[in-house]
């Protein structure tokens, strides 16, 4: 493989919109919060190529990208949607989450049956 079929890490993430610049891109990938092909990422300078997958931990969240083409600048973000594949899977549903843990207004404090019930759905939105 040439130099050209590859990319760093960090730039890759900044051309493609991920982090608001090439610095926290690298802040990044030097802690770890980024894996390429389920391994994790040493440092800013690992390289991507074509068809690699990546496991971003960002606010909160794990978003799943595969790169689909290098960037030569930060553009637009038309342009930089053009870059990944997103393979994110979606947002939990909050109101299937909360159905079981509903109660009727006015109805008291919960009994021990209904606080685990709460402290399930809790764990299953925040814990994602």
């Amino acid at each position: 493989m040439t130099a050209s079929e590859k990319q760093r890490i960090d730039k890759w993430l900044f051309f493609a919109r991920v982090t608001k610049s090439r610095a926290l891109a690298a802040k990044l990938a030097n802690a770890g919060h980024v894996k390429i092909n389920d391994r994790t990422s040493s440092g800013a300078d690992n390289p991507v190529s074509i068809g690699d997958v990546l496991s971003i931990h960002l606010d909160q969240r794990v978003h799943v990208y595969k790169v689909a083409a290098f960037g030569q600048r930060r553009g637009p973000a038309s342009e930089a949607r053009l870059l990944y594949e997103d393979l994110t899977p979606p947002k939990p549903d909050v109101q299937q989450l909360t159905k079981d843990a509903r109660r009727e207004p006015g109805s008291g404090r919960p009994e021990k049956k209904e606080r685990r019930a709460l402290e399930r759905m809790r764990a299953r939105i925040f814990d994602d």
